[in-house]
């Protein structure tokens, strides 16, 4: 625990501990000179512990201070005060070295423990310094810019990178994009575009670029104006919840519904295709009914970045205010695509989610065989036509529900009938089947 230098016993203890032998060979040196006697030895066994050993024909040369311990046939063994000594830190040694240390430890323990407050103010300066200086280094180092910070709500940004990403690239050039948000015609940007052309990773260099100006960074970028913003929500990426039982598509729900519900009209909202857990019908209907709720002022109206493979949101703009549609481009030279990495005003004609495969290695017998599907299901598929919001709620309105009073009453019976807090899975199952079953016959 204790760093050699800072007490010198224990480093004498430690000495002693690592190097016992050269210790004893050192004295037996030092007697030799002091003495005169060649041949003086320096031994060690159980009953006398240390002793110092001299052959009779230096018997006269034994110092006063010798104390004779043993007499054999043809030498004298003798201890001296310095031995004994040397023998009690020799034995004791590891024991006291251990104590020793945790004594040490401790006052220096007790002595930092009264200087906390200096050494946590000293600590939380030094942190902020490390902190401003990285920021500044890695601003200067990729040619970050200085934001201007507004209130009004308006993100504007030009040529705007993501700070990792480019990191990443070891020296490639990464295509830069602009960006306009804002709490009026811009509220919501809907991206289209193929899987790996760059979606997220543009939606997240947005997030990241506010996060950063917000905290007083510089921004991978060659102009910004951002506006402040509450809060950063974001659903991207797909994972599920084993542990508890949730699907892909539940763990995106939660998460959407704490969006929605947390989320206010200073917020930054950055949603990565909703409803891709289930059904295309479904999946495009919540997609829909999300993105409505986020951009129109009287729910919600945050500022809103949206991608999605359901093309057919793009019809939005032009039906919801605040709605424009964005897509990635590419470029498409028969069955081979590049992807230009460029945000473009205006929504995607294509997923080229079979090109992407292909790019991925999927086998080419495999993407042959999708391409005659895919022009089977375009011969046959329902055109899906979205209407204003107004109209749908128009068309809700007239629809009228007529049940009979009989299989009413018998529906209304079961559910009288049934006490919840007694039943069995299988009973629930069971009961829901039945009422499932008179809905049917009405």
């Amino acid at each position: 625990m204790i760093k050699h230098g800072f007490n010198n016993e224990i480093d004498e203890l430690k000495s002693i501990i690592n190097d016992g032998a050269g210790v004893i060979a050192s004295i037996e040196k030092q007697q030799r000179e002091e003495t005169g006697i060649p041949k003086l030895k320096v031994g060690y066994n159980k009953v006398f512990g240390y002793y110092i050993e001299v052959t009779n024909s230096y018997r006269d040369l034994v110092p006063e201070t010798y104390i004779r311990k043993q007499t054999l046939t043809n030498c004298e063994r003798y201890i001296t005060q310095q031995l004994k000594d040397l023998e009690g830190k020799i034995l004791g040694a590891k024991d006291r070295s251990i104590a020793l240390e945790y004594e040490v430890f401790c006052n220096v323990r007790e002595t930092v423990s009264q200087q906390s407050e200096r050494i946590q103010k000293t600590g939380k300066a030094l942190a902020m310094l490390d902190v401003i200086s990285s920021l500044a280094e890695t601003a200067v180092n990729n040619n970050y810019v200085c934001p201007q910070i507004n209130s009004d709500g308006i993100i504007d940004i030009k040529d705007g990178r993501h700070p990792v990403v480019e990191a990443l690239l070891n020296g490639a050039p990464f295509v830069p994009n602009d960006t306009l948000l804002d709490l009026g015609e811009n509220r919501c940007a809907v991206i289209t575009g193929p899987n790996m052309a760059g979606k997220s990773t543009y939606m997240r260099q947005i997030a990241l670029i506010v996060l950063m100006a917000q905290i007083g960074s510089f921004v991978p970028a060659k102009y910004a104006n951002i506006g402040i913003v509450d809060a950063v929500f974001t659903r991207v990426g797909a994972s599920d919840d084993l542990a508890t039982g949730q699907s892909t598509f539940m763990v995106e729900m939660n998460e959407v519904a704490a969006i929605l519900k947390n989320a206010t009209k200073n917020s930054l909202i950055i949603l990565d295709e909703i409803g891709r857990g289930t059904s295309t019908f479904d999946g495009m209907s919540i997609a829909r009914a999300v993105l409505e709720y986020t951009c129109k002022k009287k729910t919600l109206g945050a500022k809103s970045l949206f991608a999605t493979h359901y093309h057919e949101l793009t019809a939005m703009e032009g039906m919801t205010d605040g709605v424009k549609n964005y897509s990635i481009a590419v470029k498409k030279r028969g069955d081979d695509i590049t992807f230009l990495r460029r945000i473009v005003r205006g929504g995607a004609d294509e997923s080229f989610g079979i090109e992407v495969a292909k790019l991925a290695g999927v086998p080419d017998a495999v993407v042959k065989r999708a391409k005659v599907i895919l022009k089977e299901l375009e011969k046959n598929k329902i055109e899906i036509e979205f209407k204003a919001e107004n109209a749908v709620e128009e068309e809700e309105e007239d629809i009228q529900y007529n049940f009979s009073a009989n299989g009413k009453n018998e529906i209304l019976e079961i559910l009288r009938a049934t006490d919840v807090n007694t039943l069995t899975p299988i009973e629930a199952m069971q009961t829901l089947y039945d009422l499932k079953k008179k809905a049917e016959e009405l």
